[in-house]
């Protein structure tokens, strides 16, 4: 067995100094501490997780925080979710997942106890009433999503406006001129939630940039919203050639309420979607698509958070993952 003295010989610290890496009860510089997290990964050490808490007074047990609130889907939660345990294990942690909507009253409730050592947070608004409480937390957060006012917090996501001008961007290149975005349910527009509205600007922006013709349209996740969206966007937009989605439920029964409108999907209509890879691979036209890094963004959270539990210093407020654009059947030039 691999013992905390063998992890100091291999990174060539004292023992103590391995011991203060791992519960955080004294600030050690970043270089070490990354040395000796390289150490006890080619070691394979393994600290008795029990031990760990009791020396260091911590529980070892992340809070996600994620209100399934109505518009939100959830398999894609679910996705984050999995990748935000998986990250956590490796680091010795447990997760509690809180999903009921509580607010701060339910955030105050956990962090008076002492369930969790820190938190994870999504589902964020622009206008989040957490926010001032996360703020004021003696416990570390990091924030799955940004507010319109991040200072004073560590947020991390996909860049959801450039996702938005990306797509857009890709339908002017290939010549469309008339555009429209099928956006999330209207719930999710009316609380204001960051992802959903950031998608909108973008859009909005690079259409207007790139002198098109654009609407935006909030849609249930029903086929029966979809068919009605379709109808209202050719009713309104009969020059219709490109459409974006940020609605992944949506995403085939809308190609399939177009095509029996009389357009086929990519020859007289080109769809983009902002979803998850298997998604956007497994409809029956393979659309081109903005994929959702939900493991990048669920592991990113847990090792900032992990770098604020350890005492860094220099821990980025904010990461911004890039959109990368993925080509696929739906899309083609405008005929």
């Amino acid at each position: 067995m691999v013992k905390i003295t063998d992890v100091a010989r291999h990174a060539g610290v004292s023992p103590s100094t391995v011991s203060y890496a791992l519960s955080g009860k004294r600030p050690i510089s970043e270089e070490t501490r990354q040395r000796i997290e390289d150490s006890i990964r080619e070691l394979g050490y393994r600290p008795h997780a029990g031990a760990r808490a009791l020396a260091s007074s911590r529980s070892n047990v992340l809070a996600l925080v994620v209100p399934l609130r109505t518009g939100i889907h959830v398999p894609v939660v679910m996705q984050f979710a999995v990748s935000v345990v998986t990250a956590a294990r490796r680091h010795d942690h447990d997760v509690l997942l809180l999903t009921q909507e509580e607010g701060e009253d339910g955030l105050r409730r956990v962090a008076d106890t002492a369930l969790v050592d820190a938190l994870i947070v999504m589902d964020v608004q622009l206008h989040d009433r957490r926010l001032p409480l996360l703020r004021a937390l003696d416990r570390p957060s990091v924030l799955i999503g940004f507010p319109a006012e991040p200072a004073g917090l560590t947020c991390i996501d996909l860049d959801f406006r450039a996702a938005g001008e990306l797509c857009v961007e890709h339908l002017a290149g290939l010549g469309h001129r008339v555009i429209g975005l099928v956006g999330s349910p209207p719930e999710v527009y009316v609380r204001e939630t960051g992802f959903a509205q950031r998608v909108v600007q973008g859009f909005t922006a690079a259409a207007d940039r790139n002198g098109l013709s654009s609407s935006v349209h909030p849609c249930e996740a029903t086929p029966a919203a979809a068919r009605q969206v379709a109808e209202q966007l050719l009713r309104e937009r009969p020059a219709l050639t490109g459409v974006v989605v940020h609605n992944e439920p949506v995403l085939e029964p809308l190609i399939d309420a177009f095509e029996a409108l009389g357009l086929r999907v990519p020859g007289d209509l080109s769809v983009t979607a902002i979803c998850p890879d298997e998604v956007a691979e497994q409809t029956r036209v393979p659309v081109t698509s903005i994929a959702l890094p939900t493991a990048e963004v669920g592991t990113g959270a847990v090792e900032l958070l992990m770098r604020k539990l350890g005492g860094a210093t220099a821990v980025p407020e904010a990461t911004l993952l890039s959109p990368r654009l993925t080509v696929r059947a739906s899309t083609m030039p405008r005929p």
